[in-house]
């Protein structure tokens, strides 16, 4: 089993603690004694120049994760039918929401502008789930414009990401509809789009 090192932890935490509390809430302290550290020790300093810094090496973990999974097309095409890909596709997006559920909070809680690699972290991933899908309908309707495929992209994202809001930043799991419920709808919505092109 790998060793976890004291930075790893506290870069965990401190995405952990942001994402609960918001970057600015949030205390060197409070990181360290989550990491295992003495609270107001400064050991933090040892390994991170200040927060900002430490928030920026989060983003760049979640980024480099994000990379490693980036052409939807290669992991779906092929799989069967344009229902059946959208049904696994559907699933995949809100897995890939549910991991960067951290970042989409932080970025959430944190002013716009406070930080430009947050914004721009922030930005790469929404936009980067938009192009991939685009791409991916591409695929089954070459004949649709680039900016129709945008469209119905970004419609499908945000669709996936509204779901995930209600229960990320209302907590209101209770009254959600079941994943398997939604994605049935939100692949028989963006099915009737892509086979209605002309």
């Amino acid at each position: 089993m790998a060793t976890i090192t004291t930075r790893e932890r506290l870069v965990t935490e401190a995405m952990r603690l942001f994402s609960e509390q918001g970057y600015r809430a949030t205390s060197v302290a409070q990181i360290e004694a989550a990491a295992g550290l003495a609270a107001g020790s400064g050991a933090l300093y040892h390994h991170f120049k200040s927060k900002e810094l430490l928030l920026e090496a989060g983003i760049d973990r979640q980024l480099d994760r994000r990379r490693a999974m980036h052409d939807i097309r290669s992991l779906f095409a092929g799989l069967g039918g344009l229902r059946t890909e959208l049904t696994i596709l559907g699933r995949y997006l809100l897995t890939v929401i549910d991991e960067e559920s951290q970042l989409l909070q932080i970025a959430v809680r944190t002013p716009t502008n406070r930080s430009s690699r947050l914004d721009d972290a922030y930005a790469a991933l929404i936009d980067g789930l938009y192009t991939e899908l685009a791409d991916w309908i591409g695929g089954w309707a070459p004949d649709l414009g680039a900016a129709d495929r945008r469209t119905i992209a970004v419609v499908g994202v945000n669709g996936l990401l509204g779901k995930r809001a209600t229960a990320m930043l209302f907590h209101a799991e209770a009254i959600a509809t079941p994943d398997d419920q939604y994605i049935a709808e939100w692949t028989t919505m963006l099915q009737h789009r892509i086979t209605a092109a002309p």
